[in-house]
């Protein structure tokens, strides 16, 4: 998961569905509440444990912090010199991964149809998006962290490129890098906030409405690929960190096709199809639907 949030478009919620833990990790966040901190007020630390499955949320939070030193930066790197190669593994495994989702929808109804066409459209609109002008604003900078951080557990939507749309990303690194609290702290707290809260608003929904959720993750998940397609050319802009060396960031698109005679296409074509191939083994390793 740690490593996904390092491709523009690729959300580590995407990889947590494919792999069969999203809904153990939904009801692990929303079990961080009032229980939990009661059971710790009362010195019962293993009992609250127990209520948050810490084992397990000790375990994710670990591999995205080995992912961060370790696989995160080959990834930086491959971007960096071999993108259109990187981008087009990382396009076969999602595209695997929405039929290895989409299956998990128990009944096809018009209701799942729509929330499949719902959920594409907006993903797509987000790709499509122009950013918006910089807000310093403190009430703004807390929609931000509710929103970034709402949209990195939501399978499909990238946590960073959403931050990009919302014109603060340049404002957010330059604050990181000056450590400027003023920034920092609303970002934290809407951060904070809305993964509790958003974790049992979509965990109640999760439990009422799976299979419209699920579909809806599906299209989310369909609607990623326009990030994540290899062919495009990158809108850049120059950002200034102050005690740090000038950094440029993405803030747009423009796709075309590529040329099937050229080697490099070639070899791309083979990375989407042995990124398809990692995700059909990682069902059959896991044990698929069942699991």
């Amino acid at each position: 998961m740690g490593a996904a949030n390092v491709i523009p478009g690729v959300s580590g919620g995407t990889v947590a569905l494919v792999t069969g833990i999203y809904e153990r990790l939904i009801n692990a966040l929303k079990s961080c509440n009032f229980g939990a901190a009661k059971l710790l007020l009362t010195g019962d630390f293993k009992g609250a444990w127990q209520h948050m499955d810490g084992n397990f949320l000790a375990s994710i939070l670990a591999g995205v912090a080995v992912s961060i030193v370790t696989l995160a930066k080959v990834l930086e790197f491959l971007l960096a010199n071999h993108e259109i190669w990187t981008m087009a593994f990382f396009f076969g495994l999602i595209a695997v991964s929405i039929y290895s989702v989409g299956r998990t929808v128990n009944q096809w109804g018009v209701s799942a149809i729509a929330a499949v066409i719902i959920g594409t459209l907006l993903a797509v609109s987000v790709a499509m998006l122009a950013p918006a002008s910089e807000n310093a604003n403190a009430g703004y900078l807390f929609l931000c962290g509710v929103i970034a951080i709402c949209s990195m557990i939501l399978p499909g939507l990238s946590g960073s490129f959403v931050l990009i749309i919302m014109g603060n990303y340049a404002l957010v690194l330059g604050a990181i890098g000056r450590f400027d609290m003023a920034i920092l702290l609303p970002m934290a707290l809407g951060c904070g906030l809305g993964l509790l809260a958003f974790a049992h608003v979509l965990g109640w929904v999760y439990d009422k409405y799976h299979d419209q959720t699920v579909a809806l993750m599906t299209g989310f998940i369909l609607g990623s690929l326009a990030v994540v397609w290899p062919w495009k050319n990158k809108v850049l802009e120059q950002v200034v960190r102050e005690g740090k060396a000038d950094k440029e960031i993405t803030t747009g698109y423009e796709w075309f096709t590529p040329v099937l005679s050229d080697s490099t296409t070639l070899i791309a074509l083979a990375l989407m199809v042995i990124g398809g191939l990692v995700i059909w083994t990682m069902e059959k390793v896991s044990g698929g639907k069942n699991h």
